[in-house]
């Protein structure tokens, strides 16, 4: 049921939009397959073809036909080369974190930074799963210090649980106290990256505030979800005044790179 549901065309999943069929095929499917399934498949197209994840059979389609966040996995082939250090900023369950480890090779290294514990635990058994020796994964968030900080993890409804963020001056009782490093302290004791990849649910203003050393001195090159407008001036502002050339990807996504 799950590869069926995983490898159904568009018009089959689009079922559940009709009515009374709809509430049916939705009803079935989740009696036969409980809503917390997960179940191993292989992307069969694109940059990532080839890498083995434990996907959602509900949401993991855009995963297994490579057509989830397209234009980073294009970016990131094109410019990670054997021997990079690669930091993932917001791994989730890890497809970048996947391809950049294959992308760097065995001479090359991935930092996968990942705050909540339930989709570390999927992001190291993708990695398992994929036979990679060239990743860690760093149990924080990237925040502009080090510490620990309130953080609200995604709702236990959300598939890959890819919406916990970190909070500031708000009244949330799901929170809690969640370890977070700054950059430019973590590469105290680690190699600092040749390129990031950064998606912390609005957080990357914070993140690249506390990366002021490593813009600097090491330069690597970024590519970001901003979130917001807002998040997005102020990201091209920190960005700018580390010398950085910033272009537009799409509406959601910048690449910073020095000229």
């Amino acid at each position: 049921m799950g590869q069926l549901l995983l490898r159904s065309p568009v018009p089959l999943r689009s079922l559940g939009g009709v009515p009374v069929l709809g509430k049916l095929v939705h009803g079935l499917s989740y009696r036969l397959l409980p809503a917390e399934e997960k179940i191993w498949a292989r992307i069969e197209a694109g940059p990532a073809k080839g890498i083995w994840l434990r996907l959602n059979p509900r949401t993991g389609r855009d995963y297994i036909r490579g057509e989830a966040e397209t234009k980073i996995q294009e970016v990131l082939a094109e410019r990670v080369r054997p021997g990079m250090v690669f930091y993932d900023l917001g791994a989730n369950i890890g497809l970048f974190t996947l391809l950049a480890a294959r992308l760097v090779g065995s001479r090359g290294k991935v930092f996968s930074f990942e705050p909540d514990a339930e989709t570390a635990a999927r992001l190291r058994g993708n990695i398992e799963r994929n036979g990679l020796g060239n990743v860690s994964v760093v149990d924080a968030g990237v925040w502009s210090s080090s510490g620990s900080m309130k953080f609200t993890p995604a709702d236990p409804s959300s598939p890959d649980r890819g919406l916990g963020r970190f909070v500031v001056g708000e009244d949330d009782a799901g929170s809690m106290r969640m370890r977070c490093v700054s950059l430019d302290d973590f590469i105290e004791s680690a190699p600092p990256p040749d390129m990031i990849k950064c998606d912390v649910e609005g957080a990357e203003v914070e993140a690249f505030r506390g990366a002021e050393k490593l813009l600097r001195t090491n330069r690597p090159q970024i590519v970001c979800e901003t979130h917001s407008d807002a998040n997005e001036r102020m990201l091209g502002k920190i960005l700018s005044e580390s010398g950085y050339r910033i272009e537009k990807l799409d509406a959601n996504h910048i690449l910073a790179s020095h000229p």
